[in-house]
């Protein structure tokens, strides 16, 4: 950021650098953590039982095989209600 007083030109700098790295962090991190409890979002937009889904996820979700047995189970047949 550059100032003019008179004929004498100010600029302000940040005391350290390390603001931009904690900006990439924070937005990695919030992607990450999108993708991570992305298989209850399915199952709650979905209506089908979103409660063990997210139970799941969160508890096994940081193995791989914990995540996509959420995700198959956010992707499995929503329920059906029969009016006759």
């Amino acid at each position: 950021m550059v100032f003019t007083m008179g004929m004498t030109n100010m600029y302000i700098q940040p005391a350290d650098k390390s603001w931009t790295v904690t900006k990439v962090v924070a937005v990695i991190v919030a992607i990450l953590s999108a993708g991570y409890m992305l298989p209850w979002a399915i199952a709650a937009v979905r209506d089908v039982p979103h409660w063990l889904v997210f139970w799941i996820n969160l508890l096994l979700g940081w193995t791989i095989i914990g995540w996509i047995v959420a995700l198959v189970m956010s992707l499995r047949t929503q329920r059906l209600d029969v009016i006759s």
